[in-house]
């Protein structure tokens, strides 16, 4: 009975911890620059929480590029952890140092950590949380994992909201289930623009659907993510042009007259 009481003592504790870091970080919210998404997330994604990303089928690297996005917002000049499973790098391959560039993350203040099994990045996760000198954590699971259960993501978020450092969790091959998020994503790939003549892509962008907002609505949107400001805005309008008919043919709508007549 004993033992009892103490674990419910201390689950009330954990309990009270949380709600008061909501209450202590509450206003503390960085600007995705995207207008309707930062009003349906109250101003902004907030930091000293956790967000988890997931992809839709094999859309893997757009949900690696949404989150280097998010993580570029967040970390303020600040360093980030980049936590991965061994075998991630099998399945997804290798970051590429200058793809991160290339998104406007600076590969100086990336720390990358592979880790044997889930154990381990989760672990390596908690303690890189609660440490206040980074500006956030990234946590890449493969799979269903057995071991990220309600407890696991409550961990993770008292050591966000302790220290005030953001956690993002990029989950691949797997579904949500329930957790201490304060957001959940689902991404998918989208159209880019075309780009003038001497560049091989346009901008990225991110079909991007917010699954769960504890503090505000959900929906959709289509993302646009700008490199040089390295920001999300909205689709940028780009009129295609449209062919002009021949001249020695008659228009269509003409002839489709003359033979009803």
């Amino acid at each position: 009975m004993s033992a009892r009481m103490s674990a419910l003592a201390t689950l009330r504790s954990q309990i009270e911890r949380i709600e008061t870091a909501e209450v202590v970080h509450h206003r503390d919210r960085v600007a995705l620059g995207y207008g309707e998404v930062d009003c349906a997330l109250q101003g902004g994604l907030a930091r000293a929480a956790i967000h988890e990303v997931f992809c839709a089928g094999s859309q893997g690297a757009a949900a690696t590029g949404f989150v280097t996005g998010l993580a570029g917002r967040v970390t303020a000049r600040r360093p980030l952890l980049w936590v991965r499973q061994d075998f991630s790098e099998l399945e997804t391959g290798a970051l590429s140092m200058s793809g991160l560039a290339e998104l406007g993350l600076d590969p100086r203040r990336v720390v990358m950590v592979r880790a044997a099994d889930v154990e381990s990045a989760l672990r390596t996760s908690a303690d890189a949380l609660a440490c206040d000198a980074l500006g956030a954590v990234v946590l890449e699971l493969w799979g269903e994992t057995r071991q990220f259960d309600l407890v696991a993501s409550r961990k993770l978020t008292l050591a966000a909201q302790s220290s005030g450092v953001t956690g993002l969790l990029l989950r691949m091959a797997a579904q949500p289930l329930p957790s201490t998020a304060e957001t959940r994503w689902m991404l998918r790939a989208a159209h880019s623009p075309p780009g003038p003549a001497w560049s091989a892509w346009g901008a990225p962008r991110f079909d991007v659907e917010l699954l769960r907002n504890r503090h505000g609505p959900c929906g959709r949107w289509i993302m646009e993510w700008k490199c040089d400001e390295c920001q999300f805005s909205e689709p940028s309008a780009y009129p295609q042009p449209v062919a002009a008919a021949p001249a020695h043919r008659p228009d269509p709508a003409v002839l489709q007259r003359r033979r009803a007549s």
